[in-house]
């Protein structure tokens, strides 16, 4: 298992559901001030929880507002949906935000999995296995564009895929990421992380390259040093409109000074 050892990090996902942009607005400019490292969206059409037809914002166009708001953090969708724009698209997108924000830019991108926003926008939703397909195609079409475009990007934009499926999605984590982010309790991420190593074994990569990343419910105590011992370094707090509560995410903050004060 990789155990190699990263500086801590933490994100934060501010979720563009059921508030006012310009309360998410202030909220990613107070994430900023925490001296949060990440601060992501996510890529959905409608809210995922509470009111269902409640306020909700695009994830690409905020990136592109946060890339101006901010200074400092980095920023991205936790994560991209796939299945919303062509790839070379995508790829212009990330290359455009990424100037914008002085190379901040994290590119996070998934198959997609909220039947709601493909049946209200018009989008096949098909079936899990084929977005995972698409999905593998697309990944080279997106790098490949990346390396044509003029100007090109500031720096390598990193590339985060999020989801734990086994056979396929971890297997594009091993190829193509430098950020797997997961969810689970540190047993499953456990079960992940060894099938990730495995698959780096498979491809013939350093799976030391891979940066480890999991969304937390819980506390440092908690999670924290269980999750570390796993070679996980990036961790990250979710929160929701309208009213964003950044309780969780200062003692993650904290911990996370705190690790690398020790290291």
């Amino acid at each position: 298992m990789t155990t190699v050892k990263r500086p801590v990090r933490v994100g934060v996902q501010i979720q563009p559901q059921h508030a006012e942009y310009a309360a998410i607005r202030r909220a990613a400019a107070e994430a900023e001030e925490l001296g949060v490292d990440i601060a992501f969206n996510w890529d959905h059409f409608y809210p995922l929880f509470g009111d269902p037809d409640g306020l909700h914002f695009e994830c690409w166009t905020m990136l592109g507002a946060w890339a101006e708001s901010t200074s400092r953090v980095e920023i991205g969708a936790l994560v991209s949906c796939n299945s919303y724009r062509n790839p070379e698209l995508l790829a212009d997108m990330a290359r455009t935000v990424d100037h914008i924000s002085g190379g901040r830019l994290i590119l996070g991108i998934g198959s997609g999995w909220f039947e709601k926003d493909y049946d209200e926008y018009g989008y096949e939703f098909g079936t899990a296995g084929g977005r995972l397909d698409d999905l593998a195609e697309a990944l080279p079409r997106i790098e490949n564009r990346l390396g044509k475009l003029n100007p090109a990007p500031t720096r390598k934009i990193p590339v985060l895929i999020g989801g734990g499926g086994e056979k396929k999605t971890l297997r594009m984590v091993a190829e193509h990421a430098d950020i797997w982010h997961g969810f689970g309790d540190p047993d499953v991420v456990e079960r992940k992380v060894k099938i990730l190593d495995e698959h780096c074994a498979a491809v013939g990569r350093d799976p030391a390259e891979i940066e480890r990343s999991v969304g937390v419910d819980g506390t440092p105590e908690e999670l924290g040093d269980r999750l570390l011992g796993l070679g996980v370094s990036l961790f990250t707090v979710g929160t929701d409109g309208p009213d964003y509560d950044f309780g969780k995410l200062r003692e993650w903050v904290a911990w996370r000074d705190e690790q690398n004060k020790n290291a």
